[in-house]
C-alpha cells in the first residue's frame, strides 16, 4: 500500500498527472481530425453550443493580462475570510469554507460552489489550496462584488491523493475508472454542509484546475444528476467515462499551447459529450499554457453563466 507521502510525491512529480505516454495516441488521433483553419479562441461545433462573450482582448494581449493583474490585487484578504476545518469520518479531509454575510439571501436557500484544487495544492495542511495557482479558483467567487449579486458558499477541499482514482503502483500513476478517494471525501464533505447549512440542493456547482479539472470530471461522472454546472480547467487525463457527464452544463477551458496537459485532451472529451447529444460549451485560447485558469476564472461572463444553471 503506497503512503500518503508517496501519494502526494507521484502526482506532484507527474506536474499535474500529465500522463503523456497516456493520451499520445489519441491526442495525435484527435489532433489529426481538427481542422487546422479552425479559430482557436472558442471552438464551438454547434450553435447552441456558443460560449458566452468573452473578455475583450486577445488572449495573450495587454488589455487581457491587465484584468489578470487586477483580479489578483481586487482579491487579496479573501483567504482570510474561509473560515479552516476538517471533516471527521471514514478518513478525515481539512478544508476552507467561505460562508456569505448574514442574511445574504434574504433566508432563503444558496447556492454553494466546490474548488478542486490542482496538484500545487496536495497535501493535508488545509493551506496549499488557497495558495500558488488556486487563488483564483477560490477566491472568484467569494470576492465582494459577486457576492453581493450572488451570495453563496464556498468549498475548497484539500486532498492528498488526488481526486481521481490512480493506479500508485505504476509510474507515471495510472488513471482508473472508478471515483477517486478524494472525490469520495468531498462528496462527503458536501453531504455534511447541506446538513449544516441553508444549501440550495438544485444549486451545487463544481470546478477545478489541472488534477482538479479531472476531479471535476470525476464527481460529474459519478454523482450524476447531482451538480447544477461544472467548470473543468485544463483537465488532465482520466479514464473515466466522459459520456457518464453528459446530464451536466458543462464550460470546459483550455490553453492551446499547453505543454503539461495536451490540448487534445480537451477537445477529445468536448467532442465525446457532443457526438452523445451534449451542448458543452468549450473555450480555448491561443498562446495560453497550463496557467489557463488564471484566464478562465477572470471571465466576466463566467459568474453570470455558472448562476444561471440549476437542477
Amino acid at each position: 500500500m503506497i503512503t500518503r507521502r508517496e501519494a502526494v510525491c507521484v502526482l506532484s512529480s507527474a506536474s499535474a498527472l500529465a500522463f503523456l505516454n497516456t493520451v499520445r495516441g489519441s491526442a495525435a488521433k484527435f489532433l489529426s481530425s481538427v481542422s487546422a483553419a479552425e479559430p482557436a479562441t472558442s471552438r464551438s461545433a454547434a450553435k447552441d453550443d456558443a460560449v458566452p462573450a468573452l473578455a475583450p482582448g486577445a488572449p495573450m494581449s495587454a488589455q487581457r493580462e491587465a484584468l489578470i493583474e487586477a483580479f489578483k490585487e481586487k482579491s487579496v484578504g479573501i483567504p482570510e475570510k474561509f473560515e479552516a476545518r476538517t471533516f471527521k469520518g471514514d478518513g478525515d479531509m481539512p478544508y476552507r469554507l467561505f460562508k456569505p454575510e448574514a442574511g445574504a439571501g434574504a433566508g432563503g436557500k444558496l447556492p454553494l460552489v466546490i474548488y478542486l484544487h490542482g496538484s500545487g495544492g496536495l497535501g493535508d495542511d488545509n493551506e496549499k489550496q488557497m495558495g500558488l495557482g488556486n487563488i483564483f479558483g477560490t477566491r472568484v467567487f467569494a470576492l465582494p462584488e459577486n457576492q453581493k449579486r450572488f451570495p453563496c458558499y464556498v468549498l475548497a477541499p484539500q486532498t492528498d491523493r488526488g481526486w481521481a482514482s490512480y493506479d500508485f503502483s505504476q509510474r507515471p500513476a495510472r488513471p482508473l475508472a472508478q471515483l477517486g478517494d478524494g472525490s469520495k471525501m468531498a462528496l462527503r464533505v458536501i453531504d455534511a454542509l447541506r446538513r449544516e447549512f441553508p444549501i440550495d440542493d438544485r444549486r451545487i456547482y463544481v470546478t477545478g484546475q489541472s488534477m482538479g479539472g479531472v476531479g471535476v470530471w470525476n464527481l460529474t461522472a459519478y454523482r450524476q444528476k447531482f451538480f447544477a454546472a461544472a467548470i473543468p480547467c485544463c483537465g488532465s487525463a482520466g479514464a473515466d467515462d466522459v459520456t457518464l457527464s453528459a446530464d451536466t452544463p458543462v464550460w470546459a477551458f483550455q490553453g492551446d499551447a499547453d505543454d503539461t496537459v495536451p490540448v487534445a485532451t480537451s477537445r477529445e472529451r468536448i467532442a465525446v459529450l457532443r457526438k452523445a447529444g451534449a451542448h458543452p460549451l468549450y473555450t480555448e485560447y491561443a498562446g495560453v499554457g497550463h496557467n489557463v485558469w488564471e484566464w478562465a476564472y477572470t471571465e466576466p461572463a463566467l459568474i453570470e453563466w455558472i448562476f444561471a444553471q440549476r437542477r
